[in-house]
């Protein structure tokens, strides 16, 4: 390998940082998606998503439903420069009926940014979501938004991390007072304050009074009390907490807590400015060629998410491939490592949210979005040179299933289409019956709203439709071994066997207790609730 290549590489891999966020809905995650592009200069005013009508829509929120209801149901990819950083901010639905997508997602990110709301603290989908960020080792950064509003006190939130997620903290920034109260936060690194004024709505970038925390006007700018009470448990976490250790932090055993509030820009600048020194570059990936460096002159990546009709008016289909290492180049030709077919990567893009526009090369830890004639799905690799293969990203247990029946015979067309690309993008599993009598699909979601999404979807983009039968089954598991393991048992009761989109046996359940029931009976059953990893066999056809 070229010295100059090797050294190109290294330089682009540098200036990567590439994150997902991660939050329990609600917490103001796509509000600070949008206040990090307004600071990154990608957007110059951001779009609050449940302002009112009059107001702009949030711009990592493009599809109609998504702006109809005010929330983020699909993930999308945005990309910008900051301080001569290339940044990839992997946006994730926050809904918890589109946790599987947010897995996904994940296993694109080298960073995680854990968004807590300072009232609540800690809620379920984001315990899910830190366990899949644990899986991976990922960093993971804290930022404990709406302190603007009445809230627990920061040293409660600190402690509720390290009780209940086991991970260490450290305050970089600490906030000076809360609620009506807050008034802006210290900066750890550079030991000053940042004091606040809040601006029209938070729409703009926040006005930055900055003052040395030993300077006299401090006492006359803050409440005494408020500044007192500040003081104090600065002492206290200066005191008795830990260090700052980075290669904790980039284990995933320490996490960075930054205070402030997306909504009214407070601590998000000085949040994106320690990230960037804080966070992990793109890093090396398993593959069945072991681990493949960032720097490794052979183009690589895979594939972790497809989106249909990201513009309607083309019908188009993009996968979103993320580099793993090597330069990729447009119009280069790759092999594809499940098919083992050859393919051109014509009109690669830059994704921003629903814009693109063409590129002409990208480098590890860039996400690029590829026109997707069928010809991938979610966990391909893609490669130059020696064959190799990522570890494929695995589905997860659904929880709702429903035959997806298509009243109209003379639709079967569209309807067949429509069904085969959401599948293919993974907004929902498709399951068949066991008996071959019986074509309607069966799909299967973790939540109700999948459901939903698809019918809206496949009404608005492929003009059919469609009509829900729900099955009374909450548990969904994988026969390892197959047809053969299943045919030694005989005959189940109270279970349903149905086949997977691969062809599999896959048994549902009523509830936990009938899965555990057979798993008594038959302990020689072996089940899974995550379905093998496929390679090198396409799905059936409806």
């Amino acid at each position: 390998m070229s010295t100059e290549l090797q050294a190109e590489l290294q330089q682009a891999v540098d200036r990567r940082r590439n994150f997902a966020i991660i939050s329990h809905p609600d917490a103001g995650k796509t509000t600070l998606t949008e206040k990090l592009l307004l600071y990154g200069g990608a957007i110059h005013e951001a779009g609050a998503v449940k302002a009112r009508r009059a107001q702009r829509h949030a711009t990592s929120d493009w599809m109609e439903m998504e702006q109809q209801r005010g929330i983020s149901i699909t993930s999308t990819v945005l990309q910008f420069e900051y301080l001569n950083c290339q940044i990839n901010l992997l946006d994730t639905p926050g809904h918890q009926d589109f946790s599987e997508d947010t897995y996904r997602t994940l296993a694109a990110a080298d960073n995680a940014v854990m968004l807590i709301d300072a009232a609540k603290g800690l809620e379920p989908q984001t315990r899910k979501l830190f366990e899949v960020c644990k899986l991976r080792s990922l960093p993971i950064f804290t930022f404990i938004n709406k302190l603007d509003r009445p809230s627990r006190t920061p040293l409660e939130l600190m402690d509720e991390i390290e009780q209940e997620l086991g991970l260490q903290t450290y305050a970089v920034n600490y906030p000076i007072g809360t609620g009506d109260q807050f008034r802006g936060v210290y900066d750890r690194r550079e030991q000053k304050i940042h004091l606040f004024e809040r601006s029209l709505h938070g729409s703009r970038e926040a006005i930055d009074t900055t003052i040395d925390l030993g300077d006299p006007r401090v006492e006359q700018l803050l409440d005494k009390d408020v500044y007192y009470q500040f003081k104090d448990e600065l002492e206290m976490i200066e005191g008795v907490g830990p260090e700052l250790d980075l290669e904790a932090v980039h284990c995933g055993q320490m996490t960075p807590v930054f205070f402030g509030s997306a909504m009214t820009n407070f601590g998000v600048e000085p949040f994106l400015n320690a990230f960037l020194d804080y966070a992990l570059k793109p890093g090396s990936h398993a593959s069945t060629q072991g681990e493949i460096d960032p720097t490794y002159p052979e183009f690589s990546g895979f594939v972790f998410k497809l989106q249909a009709n990201m513009d309607p008016r083309h019908r188009d289909r993009v996968a979103f491939v993320r580099v793993c290492s090597g330069r990729f180049e447009k119009d280069m030709t790759v092999s594809h490592a499940r098919t083992g077919k050859t393919v051109r990567l014509s009109r690669p893009q830059k994704l921003f949210a629903q814009d693109r526009e063409v590129i002409e090369e990208a480098y590890p830890g860039d996400v690029i979005g590829l026109n997707n004639p069928g010809v991938f799905a979610i966990g391909d690799t893609i490669y130059n040179g020696q064959k190799l293969e990522y570890e494929g990203i695995p589905c997860f247990s659904p929880e709702i299933f429903a035959y997806l029946r298509n009243p109209n015979p003379s639709k079967f067309k569209q309807f067949r289409k429509g069904v085969s690309e959401l599948r293919e993008e993974g907004a929902v599993q498709i399951m068949y019956s066991a008996d071959d009598a019986k074509r309607d699909p069966i799909l299967a979601a973790v939540g109700q709203l999948q459901f939903e999404v698809v019918q809206f979807r496949l009404q608005n983009e492929y003009g059919v439709e469609t009509l829900v039968e729900f099955l009374p089954y909450t548990v969904a598991r994988w026969v390892d071994g197959g047809w053969e393991a299943l045919q030694k048992v005989g005959r189940i009761f109270n279970t349903l066997t149905v086949k997977d989109s691969w062809e599999r046996p896959v048994l549902l359940f009523r509830n936990e207790w009938n899965c555990q029931q057979l798993q008594t009976d038959h302990p020689e059953l072996k089940l899974s609730a995550i379905a093998p990893v496929v390679s090198g066999k396409e799905p059936m056809a409806l």
